[in-house]
């Protein structure tokens, strides 16, 4: 199996070394050369691993690191860092990273340690993805996108919107909203969902976007497309 290995590095000269060596040994490589770059390339598609430097700018490795456990993200990461401080290491492991390497290094330690990564972390089958017209959610991750931004959702709205989601045409009345989200129906003088529904709309329908989600009154709700 090819595995795809994001480096996150940049510095030009260690990038490339680094891409040659790895498309050499099977693997596939991504590259990177800022944390924003970074972000973005994983919201595109996730990497079996990623090697990421420490001191990339914009924001630093850790930042990136601890951005993407705080997602949820799960992707194994093997930290790249010139500095060989213990309380250095410690604040990398602490950000997320599963292992640590410290520069120079040598090119067979890599391997090494990218094999073993992979070991204690097979890839995934394809991950689950839902789309309706240019929302696209991934369940297992807990992120979601609309028109290729990425959302900043609570648990609930993250919850409410991958019902309405996977409901997309169908009416949702209230109370098996309620039931599902929450547990219970609160009644129908509860406005508990019409303002997490509010929320929604506020982070889904940005300037130039057609709504997704529809109230139909006296019943409930429904997501579809334009």
């Amino acid at each position: 199996m090819t595995h795809t290995v994001l480096i996150a590095e940049d510095d030009r000269a260690i990038r490339d070394s680094l891409t040659r060596a790895l498309m050499l040994e099977g693997y596939r490589v991504r590259i990177a050369a800022n944390g924003t770059q970074t972000l973005a390339v994983l919201a595109e598609q996730r990497p079996d691993v990623l090697l990421l430097d420490v001191m990339m700018p914009e924001p630093d490795g850790l930042e990136v690191c601890r951005r993407l456990r705080a997602a949820g993200d799960r992707t194994p990461v093997l930290m790249l860092t010139a500095r060989v401080e213990v309380p250095d290491r410690i604040a990398g492991l602490d950000a997320g990273a599963d292992d640590y390497l410290v520069k120079p290094f040598d090119v067979e330690e890599l391997f090494a340690r990218l094999r073993a990564l992979l070991r204690r972390n097979p890839p995934a089958p394809d991950a689950e993805v839902l789309t309706v017209a240019d929302l696209r959610m991934e369940p297992p991750a807990r992120r979601a996108w609309r028109a290729g931004r990425e959302l900043e959702l609570s648990r609930t709205e993250f919850d409410l919107l991958e019902l309405l989601t996977r409901n997309a045409g169908a009416v949702l009345d209230q109370a098996t909203l309620y039931e599902r989200i929450w547990g219970y129906d609160f009644g129908p003088g509860s406005k508990n969902l019409a303002v997490f529904i509010g929320y929604l709309r506020r982070k889904l329908d940005r300037a130039g976007l057609p709504p997704l989600i529809h109230t139909v009154r006296g019943v409930g709700y429904t997501l579809r497309e334009p």
